[in-house]
C-alpha cells in the first residue's frame, strides 16, 4: 500500500493504474466485516441483492417471506460496542401487510438504473412491481402468466424503459415502464427461463438463459434470437490483442484481395469469347441462381437454423448469466455445476475450467464480478468461492453463512461484497483496515494498559 504511495507521489504510477491496484489489493483483502453488520428483517431467504447504480449507497434486498427491504450502506443507523460496529438498520420494509405487497415469495429485486426514485420486484405471486421510494407505493403492477424468477433492467438505455422478465413460461416478455403494457414477447425456449442479462455493449440486446440449457441472445429491434450458444463450439483462450487482430486481417484481406482478382480475371477470358450470340444471356441466367442461393443464405437468421436453434450451453439448467464490464465475455452457471467463459463475438466456449464448484441447482443464482473482471463471485451451497475469470482458479472461499448462499453482490463504490442466504441472513465482506490503523490502535491500547500498571504488575 505505502509503496503504491511512494510510486504515485514520485511520479512511477498513474492516476488509473494506481487506482486499479488500490481497488485490486482491497478485493484480495477481502473478509468477514468486524464493524459493520446489516440487520435484516427478512423470516425467509434472502433471494436477491443489489446496490443502487448511481450513488452506491442504497442495498436493496428481496426475500422468500415476500418482503422487501433496503438499507443505507455508508451511514450507521446506531452503533455497538463502544462506537466500533456500525448497524445498518433497513431505512424502508415492505412486506405482506402492506396494500401492494406480494403474497408470495419474492424472487428478483432490483434498482431502477437511472435514479433510485424507482425499485422493481418480481414474485412467484405472477407478478412485477414497480415501487416508489420515497411513498413505498406501488406505481404500476404487471401480471406474467406464470412465477416470475428474475428481472433485469439495462443501465445503457436511453431510448426505453423496458424490464425483461424470465418466469416459467418458455416466452420472455419485456414490460415497458413508461405504457404500463407489454411491448415485446419473445419466443424461442422450450422451458421456462430462468436468468436474463442485458447487454454491456449495446442497450438492444438482451441475453437469456433457460431450463432448456440453452443461452439465447435478442436483438429487440428484430423478430427472433440471432445466437444461440453451444458448449461443443469452443476456442482455447481469450482472444488476441486489438493490433494483432487488424494485422491479421489486413494480410487476410490481402490475399482475399489478390485471389479475388485473379479469380476474376480468369473469369473475364471466356465472357469475351462469347460476347457474340445469345453467349451474355446465357452466363446472366446463369448467374441468377446463385445470386438468390446466396441472398437466400445472408436472409437466413443464424440463431433460427434447426441446427443451431437446439444448442445447449449447459446440460441443465442455466441457472446464472453475467457479462463482462466491457461486454465482450458472459460468464454462465448451470445446475450441471458448470461455470463457462463464453466469447461473445465467436460465440465460443472459452474452455476455462473452474475449479470444482457445487452449485445450488433449486434456483436462480446471482453472479457479481468486480470491476475489471478479473474476478468473479459464485455462491457455492453454503460458501461463496472467488475465482479468477482468465484461469478458472479459486482465488478465495468465503464461509460465513449456515445455510445455501442464493446470491451476492459486489459494491463498485466501497469494495465491499454482500451476501443473503437461505438462513435469512445478509453478510458484509469488507476489506481489512490499514496497517497503519493497526498500528495506532496498539499503539494506544499499550499507552493505555501503560497508564494502568502500578507497583505490583508484573
Amino acid at each position: 500500500m505505502w509503496k503504491e504511495i511512494r510510486d504515485r507521489e514520485s511520479g512511477k504510477l498513474r492516476p488509473n493504474s494506481f487506482s486499479n491496484r488500490i481497488r485490486s489489493s482491497r478485493v484480495h483483502s477481502l473478509q468477514l466485516s468486524n464493524h459493520k453488520e446489516i440487520i435484516s428483517p427478512h423470516r425467509g431467504s434472502v433471494n436477491s441483492l443489489q446496490v443502487d447504480l448511481t450513488e452506491g449507497r442504497y442495498l436493496l434486498s428481496g426475500a422468500s417471506d415476500a418482503s422487501v427491504a433496503i438499507y443505507d450502506v455508508q451511514h450507521a443507523t446506531d452503533f455497538e460496542g463502544g462506537g466500533l460496529v456500525a448497524k445498518q438498520r433497513p431505512l424502508v420494509v415492505i412486506d405482506k401487510q402492506h396494500e401492494h405487497g406480494h403474497k408470495y415469495a419474492i424472487s428478483s429485486a432490483i434498482w431502477y438504473p437511472v435514479d433510485t426514485g424507482l425499485f422493481i420486484t418480481g414474485s412467484y405471486d405472477h407478478h412485477i412491481n414497480v415501487w416508489d421510494t420515497n411513498t413505498t407505493q406501488g406505481v404500476i403492477n404487471f401480471k406474467l402468466p406464470g412465477k416470475v424468477y428474475t428481472t433485469a433492467m439495462s443501465s445503457l438505455a436511453t431510448s426505453h424503459m423496458l424490464i425483461a422478465a424470465g418466469t416459467e413460461d418458455v416466452q420472455v416478455r419485456l414490460c415497458d415502464i413508461a405504457s404500463g403494457a407489454f411491448s415485446h414477447t419473445l419466443s424461442g425456449h422450450r422451458d421456462g427461463v430462468m436468468t436474463v442479462e442485458w447487454s454491456n455493449s449495446s442497450e438492444w440486446v438482451l441475453v437469456t438463459g433457460g431450463c432448456d440449457g440453452a443461452i439465447r441472445f435478442w436483438d429487440i429491434r428484430r423478430a427472433g434470437c440471432f445466437r444461440v450458444l453451444n458448449q461443443s463450439h469452443s476456442q482455447l483462450g481469450r482472444r488476441p490483442p486489438l493490433l494483432e487482430r487488424s494485422v491479421l486481417n489486413k494480410g487476410s484481406t490481402s490475399k482475399s484481395l489478390s485471389e479475388g482478382q485473379s479469380s476474376t480475371a480468369k473469369a473475364r477470358a471466356p465472357q469475351r469469347k462469347m460476347a457474340h450470340g445469345n453467349g451474355s444471356k446465357q452466363s446472366a441466367s446463369s448467374k441468377t441462381p446463385s445470386l438468390l442461393k446466396s441472398s437466400v443464405r445472408q436472409r437466413l437468421h443464424p440463431g433460427m437454423l434447426s441446427s443451431q436453434d437446439r444448442a445447449t450451453a449447459h446440460y441443465g439448467a442455466v441457472i446464472g448469466l453475467k457479462a463482462t464490464e466491457d461486454g465482450m465475455y458472459l460468464l454462465s452457471a448451470g445446475s450441471d455445476s458448470r461455470l463457462r467463459l463464453w466469447d461473445i463475438e465467436s460465440s465460443c466456449n472459452t474452455l476455462v475450467n473452474f475449479e470444482t464448484a457445487r452449485l445450488q441447482t433449486g434456483k436462480a443464482m446471482q453472479l457479481s464480478t468486480t470491476q475489471d473482471s478479473t474476478l468473479v463471485f459464485v455462491p457455492c451451497m453454503t460458501s461463496v468461492k472467488v475465482f479468477d475469470v482468465w484461469s478458472g482458479k479459486t482465488v478465495q472461499t468465503f464461509r460465513g453463512h449456515y445455510d445455501h448462499v442464493n446470491c451476492c453482490c459486489y459494491s463498485l463504490q466501497d469494495q465491499e461484497l454482500y451476501t443473503g442466504g437461505t438462513d435469512r441472513q445478509i453478510l458484509v465482506w469488507s476489506p481489512s483496515k490499514l496497517t497503519s490503523d493497526e498500528l495506532d490502535e496498539r499503539s494506544k491500547i499499550g499507552k493505555t494498559s501503560t497508564l494502568d500498571e502500578d507497583n505490583w504488575s508484573d
